[in-house]
């Protein structure tokens, strides 16, 4: 299914009444009414919500519409709308109470590095004060995780981030192929370190590399060549140096950081 628009403006996403609907005005959610696959359509209604809600077409306590105009207007199934909800809340976003419905929960409560809100989140366009957040965060992590790396690595894990490193030289950060190495690359990074903690970390992180390297690239902006920055990690990874993973991945996040800004600034 087409992914649904994001880019509605909130005078056509918003509730007016008990005649309009958020979705309604989504052509992709309509065009063959029942739709056809309830299955696939519950995601699509939570993504198209989820993003309404950060975009602050709904704020943090408003009443979300219920099932049954949503079902009725939209011509979906009252379970599918029902488990698009369960989805939010799984993501922290919304609650739903007896008698009072479905309220957006408030901000400090959502799931931000949830990979899939991530996506919502770049499919809007982030706040400079978001994404700096997301490399602070990597500051705090992928420097350490490169250390202890350095320490436990096996030599399956220096032939995968070897491999990765050769796909992204060759195919670059501007395809989809070098932009899955370079996941790839943290991805086997992190799992090095054999650190269960750090792992159950790694998704997010891999999110918040893929997305940052989109919005670059949304931006036009990926003229720096990050490779050598992922193969003086890789490097220092291979030859055992924790000392020195951890200043050199701490280099390769900072130097994204600032390519990023100036993606922004364009």
């Amino acid at each position: 299914m087409k992914k649904p628009s994001a880019t509605l403006p909130p005078t056509e996403g918003r509730l007016k009444g008990s005649a309009a609907h958020p979705l309604r005005s989504d052509p992709t959610l309509s065009q063959t009414p029942p739709y056809q696959n309830q299955g696939r359509l519950h995601g699509a209604l939570a993504y198209r919500l989820g993003v309404d809600i950060l975009k602050g077409v709904y704020q943090s306590g408003e009443t979300l519409p219920n099932e049954i105009d949503s079902s009725s207007s939209l011509d979906i199934s009252r379970s599918a709308y029902r488990e698009a909800i369960r989805i939010l809340a799984a993501k922290g976003m919304v609650e739903s109470r007896p008698k009072t419905g479905t309220r957006v929960t408030e901000r400090a409560r959502w799931n931000l590095l949830d990979p899939e809100v991530l996506g919502w989140m770049f499919d809007t366009e982030p706040s400079q004060d978001f994404i700096k957040a997301l490399f602070e965060l990597r500051l705090i992590t992928e420097p350490a995780a490169a250390d202890l790396a350095a320490q436990r690595r096996t030599d399956a894990d220096i032939a995968s981030m070897r491999n990765s490193l050769d796909i992204m030289a060759r195919e670059t950060l501007q395809t989809e192929a070098g932009r899955k190495a370079d996941r790839e690359f943290h991805r086997t990074l992190i799992g090095a370190t054999q650190n269960e903690a750090l792992v159950s970390l790694s998704s997010s992180i891999e999110a918040a590399v893929a997305w940052t390297t989109r919005y670059k690239a949304r931006h036009n902006a990926l003229t720096r060549d990050p490779v050598p920055d992922h193969e003086r990690v890789f490097d220092a990874i291979a030859a055992g140096d924790g000392s020195a993973a951890r200043w050199c991945m701490e280099s390769l996040i900072r130097m994204a950081l600032q390519d990023t800004q100036k993606a922004a600034a364009h």
